[in-house]
Formats: C-alpha cells, sequence, structure tokens
C-alpha cells in the first residue's frame, strides 16, 4: 500500500480491492465466472442492439429505449468486471486514487442511466396502453431523444457531485476495501475526515432518484393494470400484461437489488456480505436483460434470428 503518512492522514495514491474473497483456491474460480459473465453480457446485449438496428419493424420508442438500455448494461459491467479480471490475473489489489473515484463516477452515471431509462420505458408502455390512439403523436422520436439525453445529463451531474464531494476527503492508513469495485459507500467509511454532508447528500439524492422515479414507475402500472383489466377479451388482457411481463421483471430486478444493497450494508457490519449484494445489480441483471427481453418477444427473437442468419451468411 503506497501512500505518504502525514500524522494519522495520508496523501493517498492508491487504494486494495480485497474483492469477494481472500482464499487464493477460489481465485480461478471467480476468474472463470465472472469472465463467462461478462462475456455472455456484453455479446448478449450487443446481440440485442444489432438486431434492433437492423429489422426496420424495431424501430419504435419501445425498442429504441431498449437498445440504450443494453447499450448502458455494456458499459455498466465494463467499469467494474474487467479492473476485478485483471487484479485476479495479476494476483494485484490495487487501484489507483485517481482510477477509484473515476470508477465510483461511471458506475453512479450508468446506474443513474439505467435508473432513467427504466421508467422511460415504463412511461412508453403506459402511453401505448391507457392512450393507444395518441401513441405516436406523444412518443415522437425527438421526445425520446430528448428523454434519453436529460437522463444522462442528470446522471452524469449526480455522478460528479458525488465524485467532487469525495476529493475533499482524507483517508486513514486502512485503505482496504472489502468489494470488486470502488463503490462509494465503502469508499466513504475509509475516510478519517468528516462525511457528514457526503452521507447527507447520498441518502437525499438515492431519495430523489430512486425513491421518486420508482414511484414513477409504480403510478404507470397502477394506471396500466386499471386500463387492461377494462379490456373485454382475455386474449387483450393477455397480451396487454405480456408486453409489460419483461419489463417488470428487469425492474424487479434492479431495484430490488439496488435497495438491497442499502438495506444490507445498513443491518449488517459485514461489506463482504454487501459486496455479494452488489453483484447482482451490477453483473447479473445486464446478463439477465438480453434474455428477459427475447426469450420473451416474439418480434425480438425474429430480429435476433435475421441477424444470426445474416452473420452466418456473411461468413
Amino acid at each position: 500500500m503506497r501512500n505518504v503518512k502525514s500524522g494519522n492522514f495520508s496523501a493517498t495514491t492508491e487504494f486494495l480491492l480485497l474483492g469477494l474473497s481472500e482464499d487464493p483456491q477460489l481465485q480461478p474460480l471467480l476468474f472463470c465466472l465472472f469472465l463467462s459473465m461478462y462475456l455472455v453480457s456484453v455479446f448478449g446485449n450487443l446481440l440485442v442492439i444489432l438486431a434492433i438496428v437492423y429489422d426496420s419493424h424495431l424501430h419504435t420508442p419501445m425498442y429504441f429505449f431498449l437498445s440504450n438500455l443494453s447499450f448502458v448494461d455494456i458499459c455498466l459491467t465494463s467499469t467494474t468486471i474487467p479492473k476485478m479480471l485483471v487484479n485476479i490475473e495479476t494476483q494485484s489489489k490495487s487501484i489507483s486514487y485517481t482510477g477509484c473515484l473515476t470508477q465510483i463516477c461511471f458506475v453512479l452515471t450508468f446506474a443513474g442511466l439505467e435508473n432513467g431509462i427504466l421508467v422511460m420505458m415504463a412511461f412508453d408502455r403506459f402511453v401505448a396502453i391507457c392512450h393507444p390512439l395518441r401513441y405516436k403523436a406523444i412518443m415522437n422520436p425527438k421526445l425520446c431523444r430528448l428523454l434519453v439525453l436529460l437522463s444522462f445529463l442528470i446522471s452524469v451531474l449526480d455522478a460528479l457531485l458525488h465524485t467532487l464531494m469525495a476529493l475533499r476527503l482524507s483517508f486513514c492508513t486502512d485503505l482496504e476495501i472489502p468489494h470488486f469495485f470502488c463503490e462509494l459507500a465503502h469508499v466513504l467509511k475509509l475516510a478519517c475526515s468528516d462525511i457528514l454532508i457526503n452521507n447527507i447528500l447520498v441518502y437525499l439524492v438515492t431519495s430523489l432518484l430512486g425513491v421518486v422515479p420508482l414511484s414513477g414507475i409504480i403510478i404507470s402500472y397502477t394506471q396500466i393494470v386499471s386500463s387492461v383489466l377494462k379490456i373485454p377479451s382475455a386474449g387483450g388482457k393477455y397480451k396487454a400484461f405480456s408486453i409489460c411481463g419483461s419489463h417488470l421483471i428487469v425492474v424487479s430486478l434492479f431495484y430490488g437489488t439496488g435497495f438491497g444493497v442499502y438495506l444490507s450494508s445498513a443491518a449488517t457490519h459485514s461489506s463482504r456480505k454487501s459486496a455479494i449484494v452488489s453483484v447482482m445489480y451490477t453483473v447479473v441483471t445486464p446478463m439477465m436483460n438480453p434474455f428477459i427481453y427475447s426469450l420473451r418477444n416474439k418480434d425480438m427473437m425474429g430480429a435476433l434470428r435475421k441477424l444470426i442468419s445474416r452473420i452466418s451468411a456473411s461468413h
């Protein structure tokens, strides 16, 4: 651990990422497991993006948001897993101070952007089911692009706020992070200086950018269920619910695991358990999204078959 000591504080140059386990015998297993999940996540989401781009029938607001979600999932996993794999392979646990803060910034940005896109997808389904005659007028391409841009700007501002506030902190000589990436909550616990303002910001922003969007999703689906129940035919009800089913599963995974991280860190003193929970929303959820949206969607399955056939034919 390289740092320049000054009393009880240090001019920090690097942190140590302890990972999910310090058992040497488990490292090869963890390497293979996370490498497999990373490759499945990247290639799965990339296939979804390419299928949507090359199939003109999927050039609709719903699939526009889905392609953006897949891109964000690739970025989120690429922010955390490669560094973990490099550390396991080189048997090194270090991450530079700059690299750690950069990782915090990107994780917050992409997690916030995914949060925003899930809200947009709920709004899209709300308009499609509750106001079908006005759907094309409301969900026009310009509005869709503006919503994604707005979500991106909010996520970047949120990430920069937390990162810049972390820059003012002084750290003690114990710079071990019991996690496989630099998560804001764990880095704050290592600070020797006062983190009251940082904690207030974390809870305030989590409430605004977590609870408020989730409330919007719940309200949207309350209206959707109310409208669907008024459909006379059973087939019509099933079709409407099946369209929303994939999105509801992804929302449950993302918010369930996201809030689980904060609840577990508050309820237990074991940072390792909190790290394991974090795997769900940073690794497992992005990996599962392509399967959830593809296997339950005939249009996506058809587009993927066409894309695979085109790739096979070109070779």
